[in-house]
Protein backbone atom coordinates (compact mmCIF):
# COMPACT_ATOMS: atom_id res chain seq x y z
CA UNK A 1 0.00 0.00 0.00
CA UNK A 2 0.82 3.35 -0.52
CA UNK A 3 3.48 2.85 -3.32
CA UNK A 4 4.54 5.94 -5.00
CA UNK A 5 3.05 8.26 -2.40
CA UNK A 6 4.41 11.77 -4.12
CA UNK A 7 6.66 10.03 -6.17
CA UNK A 8 8.18 12.77 -8.14
CA UNK A 9 10.51 11.42 -10.59
CA UNK A 10 12.21 7.98 -11.31
CA UNK A 11 10.39 4.60 -12.44
CA UNK A 12 8.90 1.77 -10.29
CA UNK A 13 8.46 -1.53 -11.55
CA UNK A 14 5.94 -3.82 -9.49
CA UNK A 15 5.93 -7.80 -10.92
CA UNK A 16 2.82 -8.70 -9.21
CA UNK A 17 0.09 -6.96 -7.41
CA UNK A 18 0.11 -3.57 -6.00
CA UNK A 19 -2.13 -2.43 -3.02
CA UNK A 20 -4.14 0.28 -2.25
CA UNK A 21 -3.62 4.06 -2.98
CA UNK A 22 -0.76 4.00 -5.16
CA UNK A 23 0.98 6.66 -6.86
CA UNK A 24 -1.05 8.67 -4.01
CA UNK A 25 0.03 12.72 -4.31
CA UNK A 26 1.78 11.75 -7.32
CA UNK A 27 3.63 14.47 -9.33
CA UNK A 28 5.83 12.88 -11.82
CA UNK A 29 7.54 9.41 -12.99
CA UNK A 30 6.23 6.51 -14.14
CA UNK A 31 4.52 3.23 -12.22
CA UNK A 32 4.36 0.21 -14.10
CA UNK A 33 2.01 -2.51 -12.34
CA UNK A 34 1.87 -6.08 -14.00
CA UNK A 35 -1.13 -6.95 -12.18
CA UNK A 36 -3.76 -5.70 -10.50
CA UNK A 37 -4.28 -2.80 -7.82
CA UNK A 38 -6.32 -1.84 -4.88
CA UNK A 39 -8.73 0.91 -4.28
CA UNK A 40 -7.88 4.57 -4.67
CA UNK A 41 -4.87 4.06 -6.91
CA UNK A 42 -3.48 7.60 -8.76
CA UNK A 43 -5.85 9.82 -5.93
CA UNK A 44 -4.58 13.27 -6.39
CA UNK A 45 -1.90 12.92 -8.95
CA UNK A 46 -1.26 16.05 -10.15
CA UNK A 47 0.90 17.25 -13.26
CA UNK A 48 2.88 20.59 -13.70
CA UNK A 49 4.09 21.49 -17.50
CA UNK A 50 5.51 19.22 -19.25
CA UNK A 51 6.14 16.86 -15.76
CA UNK A 52 3.10 14.48 -16.65
CA UNK A 53 2.80 11.38 -14.04
CA UNK A 54 1.85 7.84 -15.29
CA UNK A 55 0.85 4.71 -13.87
CA UNK A 56 0.06 1.68 -16.01
CA UNK A 57 -1.81 -1.09 -14.85
CA UNK A 58 -1.78 -4.33 -16.81
CA UNK A 59 -4.66 -6.30 -14.64
CA UNK A 60 -7.82 -4.16 -13.55
CA UNK A 61 -8.35 -1.42 -9.83
CA UNK A 62 -10.67 -1.51 -7.18
CA UNK A 63 -12.59 1.13 -6.94
CA UNK A 64 -12.18 4.89 -6.97
CA UNK A 65 -9.78 4.67 -9.40
CA UNK A 66 -8.58 8.40 -10.21
CA UNK A 67 -10.42 9.83 -7.55
CA UNK A 68 -9.92 13.71 -7.37
CA UNK A 69 -6.86 12.99 -10.06
CA UNK A 70 -5.71 16.63 -10.87
CA UNK A 71 -3.71 15.54 -13.58
CA UNK A 72 -1.55 13.13 -15.03
CA UNK A 73 -2.30 9.28 -17.13
CA UNK A 74 -3.84 6.40 -15.62
CA UNK A 75 -4.12 3.30 -18.17
CA UNK A 76 -5.77 0.40 -17.23
CA UNK A 77 -5.12 -2.92 -19.54
CA UNK A 78 -7.17 -5.40 -17.87
CA UNK A 79 -4.91 -8.20 -19.16
CA UNK A 80 -7.11 -11.12 -17.78
CA UNK A 81 -10.72 -9.56 -18.24
CA UNK A 82 -11.87 -11.68 -21.42
CA UNK A 83 -13.48 -9.60 -24.49
CA UNK A 84 -16.95 -9.44 -23.14
CA UNK A 85 -15.46 -8.81 -19.50
CA UNK A 86 -16.47 -5.57 -17.86
CA UNK A 87 -13.67 -3.85 -15.42
CA UNK A 88 -15.10 -4.05 -12.13
CA UNK A 89 -13.99 -0.89 -10.54
CA UNK A 90 -16.85 1.60 -9.41
CA UNK A 91 -16.74 5.38 -9.19
CA UNK A 92 -13.89 5.91 -11.57
CA UNK A 93 -12.63 9.25 -11.87
CA UNK A 94 -14.82 10.59 -8.62
CA UNK A 95 -13.82 14.32 -8.47
CA UNK A 96 -11.44 14.18 -11.39
CA UNK A 97 -10.97 17.68 -12.28
CA UNK A 98 -7.59 16.91 -15.08
CA UNK A 99 -5.76 14.69 -16.33
CA UNK A 100 -6.76 11.31 -18.08
CA UNK A 101 -7.62 8.03 -17.78
CA UNK A 102 -7.29 5.17 -20.74
CA UNK A 103 -9.44 2.06 -19.87
CA UNK A 104 -8.27 -0.82 -22.64
CA UNK A 105 -12.11 -3.10 -23.10
CA UNK A 106 -15.32 -2.78 -21.51
CA UNK A 107 -16.46 -0.88 -18.87
CA UNK A 108 -19.85 0.22 -17.26
CA UNK A 109 -20.57 4.16 -17.81
CA UNK A 110 -22.69 3.59 -14.55
CA UNK A 111 -19.12 2.70 -12.54
CA UNK A 112 -17.98 6.35 -13.24
CA UNK A 113 -17.50 9.09 -11.07
CA UNK A 114 -20.28 11.27 -12.32
CA UNK A 115 -17.31 14.02 -12.50
CA UNK A 116 -16.28 12.45 -15.72
CA UNK A 117 -17.54 11.95 -19.29
CA UNK A 118 -15.79 8.96 -21.52
CA UNK A 119 -14.65 10.24 -25.26
CA UNK A 120 -13.07 8.50 -27.87
CA UNK A 121 -9.32 8.89 -28.73
CA UNK A 122 -7.75 11.39 -30.61
CA UNK A 123 -4.54 10.35 -32.87
CA UNK A 124 -2.18 12.01 -30.06
CA UNK A 125 -4.10 10.09 -27.66
CA UNK A 126 -3.23 6.47 -29.28
CA UNK A 127 -0.19 7.36 -30.01
CA UNK A 128 0.47 8.32 -26.10
CA UNK A 129 -1.16 4.83 -25.56
CA UNK A 130 1.01 3.15 -27.44
CA UNK A 131 4.09 4.77 -25.97
CA UNK A 132 3.37 3.92 -22.37
CA UNK A 133 1.87 0.18 -23.52
CA UNK A 134 5.41 -0.32 -25.56
CA UNK A 135 6.97 0.38 -22.24
CA UNK A 136 4.96 -1.70 -19.96
CA UNK A 137 5.68 -4.30 -22.77
CA UNK A 138 9.08 -3.87 -22.28
CA UNK A 139 9.64 -4.09 -18.60
CA UNK A 140 7.63 -7.16 -18.68
CA UNK A 141 8.62 -9.22 -21.79
CA UNK A 142 5.05 -9.02 -23.48
CA UNK A 143 3.96 -8.25 -27.00
CA UNK A 144 2.63 -5.02 -27.55
CA UNK A 145 0.59 -6.05 -29.93
CA UNK A 146 -1.79 -8.24 -27.66
CA UNK A 147 -2.05 -5.39 -25.45
CA UNK A 148 -3.42 -3.41 -28.07
CA UNK A 149 -5.79 -5.42 -29.51
CA UNK A 150 -8.89 -3.66 -27.65
CA UNK A 151 -10.57 -0.63 -28.22
CA UNK A 152 -9.46 1.83 -25.75
CA UNK A 153 -11.75 4.78 -24.40
CA UNK A 154 -10.40 7.86 -22.92
CA UNK A 155 -11.82 9.32 -19.61
CA UNK A 156 -12.14 12.97 -18.95
CA UNK A 157 -13.09 15.38 -16.41
CA UNK A 158 -16.30 17.59 -17.14
CA UNK A 159 -14.91 20.54 -15.48
CA UNK A 160 -11.77 21.57 -14.00
CA UNK A 161 -13.57 22.86 -10.94
CA UNK A 162 -16.08 20.03 -10.18
CA UNK A 163 -16.97 21.24 -6.62
CA UNK A 164 -16.64 24.57 -7.28
CA UNK A 165 -20.66 25.75 -6.62
CA UNK A 166 -20.36 24.48 -3.26
CA UNK A 167 -17.56 27.24 -1.81
CA UNK A 168 -18.32 30.34 -4.47
CA UNK A 169 -21.87 32.25 -4.91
Amino acid sequence: DGCGNTMNAASIVIHGSAGDVLGLSMRGGRILVRDNVGYRVGIHMKEYEAIKPVIVIGGTAQHFLGEYMAGGTLIVLGRRLGPDAVHPSRYIGTGMHGGAIYIRGRFDPDYLGKEVGAVDLSAEDRWLVEQHVAEYARAFDLGPADLLDRPFTKLVPLTSRPYGRLYAT
